[in-house]
C-alpha cells in the first residue's frame, strides 16, 4: 500500500486533468486558475516554513564535524569539515549544496561472518547529484517559455543540454539522466530492505510524482503533438498576469501542467522543503569555535535561582534530623 496509494493518487490527478480538458473543456481552470492558486500556495508555504525555522531557538552550537578542529598552531586544521570561521562555513555549505559532500562521504555498514564491515556507498550520492543537477538544468530550460526574447544564459543552457543533436526535436541529455536518476531512487526504496522498511507513502509520492512530471513532459515533446507556439503564449500570459487560453494545445500539456501545479502546492508540506531547510541546519551552518568564543543562547530569559545557601536555610533542621551534613550549624 505504500506504493499503490501514491500511484493511485498520481493516476487520479492525471485522469482528472485529462477528463476536465478533453470532456468538460475546462482549459481555463486547468491552464490558469490551478497554476495561480498552487503557485501562491507554494510561495506562501515556503516563506512560512522558512520564517518558522528562522525563529526556532538554537540554544547550543552543534555543528557536525569529521576533521581536525582548530587547535595548536602546528596542528593542521580541516577548515571544511571542521570550520572555525564564517568563510569556512560558507565553503562547507557551498560544497554541501553543489556537490552533496556529506553524502559523498557516506558509508554503508554490513555484518559479514560475525564481523562489522564498512564500505563505500557512492551510488546514492551519484543518483542524488544527477537528479538535482538535471532538475536545475530543466528548470532553467523552461524559463525560456516565460521570456520573449529568451535570455542569452538560457539559450546557452538549452544549447549545451542538446548539443548531441540526436533526432528532431532535439534530444536533451537531462531528459535521459533525470529519468535514470529518479528510477534509481525509486528502485532503491523498493529493493533495499532497510530503506524500504523506513520509507513512508509520502516518500514514494514525491519520487513518483517527479517521475510522472518528467515522463509526461517527455511524451509531450517526443510523442503526442503539442502546439508549442500556443504553450509559449499561455506561459507569457501567466508570467505577465494577463493569461489567455489558446485552443489546440493538447490534453497532455494540461496533464503535465496540473501535475506540476500539484507539486508546487505539495512542496511546502513535504520533505522536498529540504531545498530551503538545508540553510537552516545548525549542524551545517555553525562554526565550531566553542573553545574560542563563548556561545550564549540569545533566547535566554532571567530565571529566579534558588541557591544552595537558600536551600539549606529552608531545610537545615530537616537535613540535620536525616543525618545530612550541612555547611552551617546555625
Amino acid at each position: 500500500m505504500k506504493i499503490i496509494a501514491p500511484l493511485l493518487i498520481i493516476a487520479a490527478l492525471a485522469a482528472i486533468a485529462y477528463f476536465g480538458v478533453e470532456v468538460l473543456h475546462l482549459q481555463l481552470l486547468f491552464g490558469v486558475v490551478f497554476p495561480y492558486v498552487c503557485f501562491a500556495m507554494f510561495v506562501i508555504g515556503f516563506i512560512y516554513r522558512i520564517v518558522l525555522w528562522g525563529r526556532s531557538a538554537v540554544p547550543f552550537r552543534i555543528p557536525t564535524t569529521s576533521g581536525q578542529e582548530k587547535s595548536l598552531p602546528w596542528i593542521k586544521q580541516n577548515k571544511l569539515d571542521n570550520p572555525s570561521s564564517k568563510s569556512g562555513v560558507f565553503g562547507r555549505m557551498l560544497l554541501e549544496v553543489l556537490t552533496f559532500r556529506s553524502l559523498f562521504r557516506n558509508t554503508k555498514v554490513e555484518k559479514r561472518k560475525d564481523q562489522i564491515s564498512f564500505g563505500s556507498a557512492k551510488w546514492l550520492w551519484l543518483g542524488a547529484l544527477a537528479f538535482h543537477w538535471s532538475l536545475l538544468i530543466v528548470l532553467i530550460r523552461h524559463l525560456g517559455l516565460f521570456m520573449d526574447p529568451i535570455a542569452p544564459f538560457v539559450q546557452m543552457v538549452q544549447f549545451g543540454d542538446g548539443f548531441l543533436q540526436i533526432g528532431m526535436p532535439v534530444f536533451f541529455i537531462t531528459d535521459f539522466v533525470i529519468v535514470c536518476a529518479l528510477t534509481y531512487l525509486f528502485l532503491r526504496r523498493v529493493v533495499v530492505p532497510k530503506v524500504k522498511y523506513i520509507s513512508l507513502p509520502a516518500d514514494y509520492l514525491a519520487v513518483m510524482l517527479l517521475l510522472a512530471i518528467v515522463l509526461s513532459g517527455i511524451l509531450m515533446r517526443y510523442g503526442f503533438k503539442v502546439d508549442m507556439v500556443a504553450v509559449k503564449q499561455l506561459a507569457l500570459g501567466l508570467a505577465s498576469f494577463q493569461p489567455q487560453v489558446v485552443d489546440g494545445i493538447g490534453s497532455i500539456f494540461y496533464v503535465h501542467l496540473f501535475l506540476v501545479s500539484f507539486l508546487f502546492a505539495y512542496f511546502p508540506l513535504s520533505k522536498l522543503m529540504h531545498a530551503g531547510g538545508i540553510f537552516f541546519s545548525p549542524t551545517r551552518n555553525m562554526a565550531n569555535n566553542n573553545r574560542a568564543i563563548r556561545h550564549i543562547n540569545p533566547w535566554n530569559y532571567p530565571v529566579k535561582v534558588h541557591s544552595y545557601e537558600e536551600y539549606e536555610d529552608d531545610f537545615r533542621e530537616k537535613m540535620k534530623k536525616a543525618g545530612i551534613p550541612v555547611d552551617r550549624s546555625e
